[in-house]
């Protein structure tokens, strides 16, 4: 493979926080950077060349941002095949559309896991109400479901036999929920903590994953995150080893979220995974010797990856729209915090739920760096 040098033009399929993120890592390093997005005041849009105003189904678009770049990579999932499709006929896409036609659809990559020999947690594939109200019994009672394809952020999620038994009338419930469409039904599992690993694969077959980061969710959406987990070292070989096959089977080409779940049995079960950055690894910027946002860029223009060694624990707390409906968040308090750090995304519209941004804290630990930030966030 031939490295595509700083001065060339890489394109982004998504211009939101994380794409943002990614061309002022890209920026730095000279390159040029053009994206597409939806949104024509995007967060992105204020720090590249060029941003083409259109949706992720639009194929025609997708071809015309790449015609003027020297490679494509992506910040959401959710582009169409189809626009994948029509940019690779104009500069290499990666990841790319095999990849993404997976990672889609929930039911595929949960039989692709499986199939390849991954560890996954029991589930099921669901394809109607009649299929759902047999499986929760079988599973035990207590189960997450997960809209085959799209979803995000706990969004097109729903869960039965959580505080009161499922019964049929429940089960009903969530399955309509969901719209009636496929998905996946996932047995509970007897959960110790959430960890995961980012991942880089070069086209060249270099492969390099980050120490696992630390995940705390409330309802279904990060709310904060540290790396280095503080789990044994074993146990992060052991996770970092399972991130690093899935992405030679898959011949990665760009980054890897693997998100996995750490049972109290001592299970260490694959969940989800993200062919992108991912919010998990935003701490790496502090943390890490290189970020996950320099890492992308190496890893899709096949140049050397970067160090991932950890150089001091570093801790993220997401800002969600929420707080910006009680007036202006009180930064200058944030900032008196010892090791904190603002970043925002320039969203111009805080609603419930949206992120707006994230606070970052170094510390000499793990746990003084999540208390830091934490402390930073009580402030606001």
């Amino acid at each position: 493979m031939s490295a595509i040098l700083p001065g060339a033009t890489i394109g982004i399929l998504g211009g939101g926080q994380l794409g943002r993120m990614v061309a002022m890592a890209a920026r730095s390093l000279g390159y040029r950077v053009q994206v597409l997005d939806p949104d024509p005041s995007c967060p992105a849009r204020f720090v590249v060349d060029a941003c083409f105003e259109a949706t992720w189904e639009d194929a025609r678009a997708a071809a015309n941002l790449a015609r003027g770049c020297d490679v494509v990579t992506l910040e959401i999932e959710q582009v169409s095949i189809a626009s994948l499709e029509a940019a690779a006929k104009f500069a290499p896409v990666r990841p790319g559309a095999a990849m993404l036609t997976v990672i889609q659809d929930r039911i595929a990559q949960k039989n692709w896991l499986a199939g390849h020999g991954f560890p996954v947690g029991v589930y099921r594939a669901i394809y109607a109400e009649e299929d759902l109200q047999k499986a929760i019994p079988e599973l035990g009672g207590r189960c997450f479901l997960k809209s085959a394809r799209g979803g995000y952020d706990g969004r097109s999620q729903a869960k039965v036999g959580f505080g009161a038994a499922a019964d049929a009338a429940s089960v009903r419930e969530a399955w309509n929920s969901l719209g009636g469409q496929p998905c996946i039904v996932e047995q509970a599992v007897d959960l110790e903590k959430e960890i995961s690993v980012m991942v880089a694969r070069t086209p060249s077959g270099e492969v390099k994953a980050f120490p696992a980061a630390l995940n705390h969710h409330e309802n279904q959406i990060l709310v904060w995150s540290v790396i280095p987990a503080p789990i044994v070292p074993e146990l992060d070989r052991k996770a970092r080893g399972i991130a690093e096959a899935i992405a030679d089977k898959f011949a990665l080409e760009g980054l890897l979220a693997v998100e996995m779940f750490v049972a109290k049995d001592g299970q260490l079960l694959v969940n989800e995974l993200a062919p992108r950055p991912h919010n998990s690894y935003h701490a790496s910027e502090r943390a890490c010797v290189t970020s996950q946002f320099e890492q992308v860029v190496r890893a899709v223009c096949d140049l050397p990856l970067g160090d991932v060694a950890v150089v001091q624990p570093a801790a993220i707390v997401n800002l969600l729209g929420d707080i910006w409906l009680d007036g202006q968040p009180r930064f200058d308090a944030v900032l008196a915090v010892p090791g904190v750090r603002v970043h925002l995304y320039e969203k111009h519209l805080p609603r419930k739920g949206r992120k707006m941004g994230h606070l970052s804290a170094v510390g000499a630990t793990p746990e003084e760096a999540v208390a830091r930030v934490l402390e930073a966030q009580s402030r606001l």
